[in-house]
């Protein structure tokens, strides 16, 4: 049997990048897009997109480029995310809201199906649609939701205690927002989202752009 080709995360990264895109542009009604117009819109190189695209198949027609449902559809199966993916939250501060209330989510297929803190004050309140619960309750919460990527909204000191419960509950990837490392067993994938690290990365950049011309 032939061995799986590994996918390179950044591939996987600009798919997505190009989900979001398509599924914009698809609800204005545009029907079909070249894969310059897509570097355009999204600043993917148009043959880096194409050679990120033949690791899954052929697409698009040369001349007359790609249907923007049928490519929209085939890179939702590419991410697997064609179908509703539950997902659990932990952490009902400002953040937590934040995502609760992110229009975005359902639009893309994901849906936070429960919400879950430690801090006696927020439990029982209402979060958007959903009630807060004790992230005592998390596995077996989830044993009936079935759900199985979690995100992180809280502080960093609780991360790793959250990451252990989540694990526990059978949650299999995290996207973590607390600014810390936390470890995970084998078979547990984590995304990892630190606005600090991003603001110095900015900074960095910052330093060395030109200065504009004005007037």
């Amino acid at each position: 049997m032939p061995r799986e080709t590994k996918i390179p995360l950044p591939t996987l990264e600009r798919l997505a990048t190009c989900y979001r895109y398509l599924t914009d542009i698809e609800s204005r009604n545009v029907e079909t897009i070249s894969s310059s117009a897509i570097e355009t819109a999204t600043g993917i190189h148009a043959a880096q997109f194409r050679k990120d695209l033949s690791y899954f198949g052929v697409f698009g027609r040369p001349g007359i480029g790609y249907d923007v449902d049928d490519l929209k559809r085939r890179i939702a199966g590419i991410l697997k995310v064609e179908n509703e993916q539950p997902v659990i939250l932990v952490g009902a501060g400002n953040l937590g809201s934040a995502l609760v209330g992110f229009f975005g989510l359902p639009q893309h297929n994901f849906h936070i199906v429960a919400v879950f803190d430690n801090n006696p004050r927020k439990i029982g309140q209402t979060l958007w649609d959903l009630q807060v619960q004790d992230v005592g309750r998390l596995s077996e919460t989830n044993a009936q939701l079935g759900a199985r990527i979690g995100i992180i909204a809280g502080p960093a000191v609780a991360a790793q205690n959250i990451t252990d419960v989540l694990v526990d509950a059978g949650i299999r990837v995290i996207l973590n927002f607390a600014p810390t490392t936390i470890r995970v067993p084998d078979g547990v994938g984590v995304r990892n989202v630190c606005f600090i690290q991003e603001l110095a990365v900015l900074s960095y950049y910052l330093s060395k752009l030109p200065e504009p011309n004005v007037g």
